[in-house]
């Protein structure tokens, strides 16, 4: 992870516990995947939010409360710690966890772009092993099954980090503003120019924020306008775009697997190949293969 540090992750690097995975999101929002069985973690003041995830055991995880140890771990339990806390854990037995860091201008920019209003103060409320099925659901079903390091999945991830950071903002925190109502969908204009700016991009590794910008919109906006516009969310769209893009390719052209892969947003043929098949069935030189018997 590189660029602005998060201290709780610089602190977690210093003890026993080892780092699966990170990344840092394009909108600044940093990951990182972790495993520990055994040790004791002072968390100092940190300037940024970590919302912390169970994903497997965590039974003997403890907290040292003013009146004690309290334990309460388990899969898909949530932490979530807010800026300036200082906390001590003691692990005691296996837990693999996902860490999600944001800072308060993070929420803040995310607040006034959605709700197009400033709060005049925002702090996130504290939380230990809480259950909260909306947050396991987007950990497991976009952070865990996305690859963290592929250009094509960067857009899932962008739009997860989003909405997780809406459901902190509306549920985590003293602001209690209703949903932004949202009239119909993008404009006919608006729908040709995002699919004409999509398709000339699929090579990228495309964000919901670049997306938004296109149609001078915010990513709350714009993600629920261009799913009622077009039926799918726009992480499910490009990528089936992207595909069908590898299967012109496959069929048209003698590029080699990884430059299909590129030229579709992938980056590596290994990932592009699992997308492929999960997709149509096929691994793509089995397509490629039919397709030319079958001419």
């Amino acid at each position: 992870m590189s660029d602005e540090r998060f201290q709780v992750f610089d602190s977690l690097r210093r003890h026993n516990t080892r780092l699966q995975d990170s990344t840092r999101l394009g909108n600044g929002v940093g990951l990182a995947s972790w495993y520990n069985e055994q040790d004791l973690i002072d968390l100092e003041n940190a300037d940024h939010h970590t919302l912390s995830l169970y994903i497997a055991d965590g039974y003997q995880s403890y907290f040292k409360g003013t009146d004690g140890w309290h334990n309460g771990g388990g899969p898909d339990r949530l932490c979530l710690m807010p800026r300036q806390y200082a906390s001590t854990w003691n692990i005691r037995g296996p837990l693999s966890f996902v860490h999600l860091y944001f800072t308060d201008a993070h929420l803040r920019q995310l607040a006034e772009q959605t709700w197009d209003r400033s709060p005049l103060a925002l702090s996130v409320n504290e939380q230990l092993f809480a259950d909260d099925p909306q947050i396991a659901l987007l950990y497991r079903h976009f952070l865990l099954t996305s690859n963290w390091h592929d250009r094509s999945d960067s857009l899932t991830l962008s739009s997860a980090s989003n909405l997780l950071l809406n459901h902190v903002l509306k549920h985590y925190t003293q602001v209690s503003w209703q949903d932004p109502t949202i009239k119909g969908g993008l404009a006919p204009a608006q729908i040709r120019h995002i699919r004409d700016y999509i398709d000339s991009h699929l090579d990228l590794p495309l964000q919901l924020a670049d997306l938004a910008a296109q149609c001078q919109l915010s990513e709350y906006h714009f993600a629920r306008m261009f799913k009622q516009s077009l039926g799918v969310p726009p992480h499910r769209y490009v990528q089936q775009q992207r595909l069908m893009k590898a299967q012109q390719l496959l069929r048209h052209s003698t590029a080699n697997l990884l430059q299909v892969a590129l030229a579709c947003g992938f980056s590596s043929a290994a990932h592009f190949s699992n997308r492929f098949r999960q997709h149509t069935g096929v691994s793509p030189s089995q397509y490629r293969n039919r397709w030319q018997q079958g001419r």
